[in-house]
């Protein structure tokens, strides 16, 4: 929360059952999982703050879990990397090069490139992700690696630069 309001402290609000908001939040929309999202900042149903950018070619979403110890489980953790690299299968094939975004933290990072998988359906799956159904992650990625093959783990693309380079 920091990084959005530049440490601003409370006060606070108790919203919906959901974990407090900071003031400057409550006008957010509650996103709801099967509703259409564009370009704007959401509480998610589990109280976490989306917020998506258009930046050139991609969007940028950030997912925000503000320290919830149930979103940097391991199991989440690998979930959230399939998803990240289901974007970047995209990016490969459309010829931009980033790197899933993969901080195993609280602040989650993807960009998304425009025309690629529809940005409704990748927050659906992030959505789901955050419950632990890790069906539409898996089902983007699978869509991803049917387009360009194989998309490679940060560790194998280390490896493979090296390797070329040596």
């Amino acid at each position: 929360m920091t990084s959005e309001h530049r440490g601003a402290a409370g006060p606070y609000t108790e919203y919906d059952n959901l974990p407090v908001l900071h003031a400057t939040e409550t006008g957010l929309p509650l996103l709801h999982p099967y509703a259409a999202v564009a370009v704007g900042r959401y509480v998610t149903p589990g109280g976490g703050r989306l917020t998506v950018r258009e930046s050139g070619a991609h969007f940028q979403i950030t997912l925000d879990h503000l320290g919830c110890p149930a979103q940097l489980t391991e199991e989440k953790n690998a979930l959230f990397k399939r998803l990240g690299l289901a974007a970047e299968g995209h990016c490969l094939h459309a010829g931009c090069r980033h790197h899933a975004a993969d901080s195993e933290a609280v602040l989650r990072s993807f960009q998304l490139r425009t025309g690629s998988i529809d940005l409704t359906a990748f927050v659906r799956a992030a959505l789901a992700v955050e419950l632990g159904d890790e069906r539409p992650a898996d089902l983007l990625l699978q869509g991803a690696e049917a387009l360009v093959g194989p998309v490679r783990k940060e560790s194998q693309r280390a490896e493979d630069e090296q390797a070329s380079a040596g």
